[in-house]
C-alpha cells in the first residue's frame, strides 16, 4: 500500500477556471518524491489539497488507504519559510504541534525533546529562533513538521533561503535523518539540481490547468557520491527534465 495517493484531483477556486485537472500521484513509504515545474503551474494549490486545506472538485487524498480528502491536521506541511514563533523558545517551537492537539505542555517537550539529538538540534531547546543560524532554524521547523505528523511530509522550497553550502550541508542531512525515521516526503522545488540529488521519483507538474505531464525515476542509488552532480548520468538527467519542462 502506498503512503499517500492522490487520484484525478481536479480544483478550480470559486467553481471558475481549473488550476487542476486530473492530477495523480503515488508517494511510497520512504521515499522522497519531487514535484517540479514553472511558477504559477499549481504546485502549491497541490499541496494545499493534499493537507487537506482546500477540497477538490474532484478526486481523493489517500494516506495510507484512508480517505483524508478535505481533512487538515492529517498530514504534515512546511513552507518556504521555518515560520518559528519567534517569541516562543526552539523546544516549545518544536512541541506546539503537540500542545494545539490538546496535550499538557510538560509531556509535549518530554516528547519533542527525545528528537533534537536525532535532528542535530540538541543544546538548542531553550534559545530562541533569532539565536540560530538559518540551517538551524530549518531543521527545527522541519522536527517541528515531523511532530505533527511523522507519516508523510510536504515540504515546500524549505531550503531556497539557504545559501548554497549550507543547501548542500542540508540536503545530506535531510536524507539521513529520512532514512533514519523512515518518513516519506513530498518536496516542492524549481531547482533542477536539488530535484536530481534528493529525489527517487519526480513529477512534472505543467499546463494551464496543472497536469501531470511527465514522471521521472533516478536510478542512482542512495545516499549519492559526493560528485554524482558533476557526473554524465546527472547531466543526462537534466537534459531530459530540461527538454520536458
Amino acid at each position: 500500500m502506498a503512503a499517500l495517493e492522490v487520484k484525478n484531483v481536479t480544483f478550480s477556486y470559486d467553481n471558475l477556471t481549473n488550476v487542476l485537472e486530473n492530477v495523480s500521484l503515488t508517494l511510497h513509504e520512504g521515499e522522497l518524491v519531487c514535484l517540479l515545474g514553472v511558477s504559477g503551474g499549481g504546485k502549491t494549490t497541490l499541496f494545499n489539497v493534499i493537507s487537506g486545506l482546500n477540497r477538490p472538485q474532484q478526486g481523493s487524498v489517500l494516506l495510507n488507504g484512508r480517505d483524508v480528502t478535505g481533512q487538515s491536521g492529517k498530514i504534515s506541511y512546511m513552507l518556504q519559510k521555518d515560520m518559528l514563533l519567534p517569541y516562543r523558545t526552539i523546544e516549545d517551537n518544536v512541541a506546539l504541534p503537540m500542545i494545539i492537539k490538546g496535550m499538557k505542555k510538560k509531556e509535549a517537550r518530554k516528547i519533542a525533546g527525545e528528537h533534537f539529538a536525532q535532528f542535530g538540534i540538541d543544546g538548542t531547546q531553550k534559545k530562541y529562533p533569532a539565536e540560530l543560524s538559518g540551517g538551524m532554524r530549518q531543521r527545527a521547523a522541519l522536527l517541528r513538521t515531523y511532530m505533527f505528523s511523522a507519516e508523510v511530509a510536504l515540504l515546500d522550497e524549505p531550503f531556497s533561503a539557504l545559501d548554497t553550502l549550507t543547501k548542500s550541508e542540508m540536503h545530506r542531512w535531510y536524507l539521513d535523518v529520512m532514512d533514519k525515521i523512515k518518513l516519506s516526503t513530498i518536496f516542492i522545488t524549481h531547482d533542477i539540481d536539488e530535484a536530481i540529488l534528493l529525489s527517487d521519483r519526480i513529477y512534472l507538474l505543467g499546463g494551464k490547468p496543472g497536469t501531470i505531464t511527465d514522471e521521472i525515476v533516478i536510478r542512482e542509488p542512495k545516499p549519492r557520491r559526493s560528485d554524482f552532480n558533476l557526473s554524465q548520468e546527472f547531466l543526462a538527467y537534466k537534459r531530459e527534465i530540461i527538454s520536458k519542462i
